[in-house]
C-alpha cells in the first residue's frame, strides 16, 4: 500500500523531535544525579529518533510530534499518514537496520498505536527515575 507523502514543510524531522524532548526533559534531569540523567536523557532522544525515522522511512513522513510530562513519566506521540500498524521486520545480515521498533518497546514503559481513518499515532511512554529527597 503506498503512503501519501507528507509535505517537506508539515514533517517533524529527527533532529526537531529531540530538540522537543530535550528542552521537555530539561527540568527533570536537572533534578537527577548525572548517570541518571544522562541515562534518561540518551534513552529518551533515542526513542524520538525511532518514533520519527521510523514514520519517515515507513509513512510517508511524520504530520505531528509532541512530547510533554504527566506525573511521573514522560510521553511522547508521533503521527503519520499510515494506517499500518508498526511490527518487527524479520532480521537479514545483508541489510542494515530493522531493529527501531524493537529498540522502542524495549525503552518504553508502554507503547500504544492508535489508526484512525487518515494515520496513525504512536505515543511512547518512558518512566521517570524516582530518587529519595533529602532528609
Amino acid at each position: 500500500m503506498s503512503v501519501p507523502e507528507t509535505p517537506a514543510s508539515e514533517r517533524t524531522t529527527c533532529a526537531q523531535a529531540r530538540a522537543e524532548v530535550s528542552w521537555t526533559l530539561m527540568e527533570v534531569c536537572c533534578g537527577l544525579p548525572l548517570e541518571q540523567a544522562r541515562r534518561l536523557h540518551d534513552d529518551a532522544l533515542l526513542v524520538a529518533t525511532e518514533l520519527t525515522a521510523n514514520a519517515i522511512r515507513h509513512a510517508g513522513g511524520t504530520t505531528g510530534f509532541d512530547a510533554g510530562l504527566q506525573g511521573d513519566c514522560l510521553w511522547m506521540r508521533v503521527s503519520d499518514r499510515s494506517v499500518e500498524v508498526p511490527h518487527r521486520a524479520p532480521s537479514r545480515p545483508s541489510v542494515p537496520g530493522g531493529f527501531g521498533w524493537m529498540v522502542i518497546q524495549r525503552l518504553s514503559s508502554h507503547v500504544a498505536v492508535e489508526v484512525g481513518p487518515h494515520g496513525k499515532t504512536i505515543t511512547a511512554v518512558l518512566d521517570l527515575p524516582v530518587h529519595p529527597s533529602p532528609a
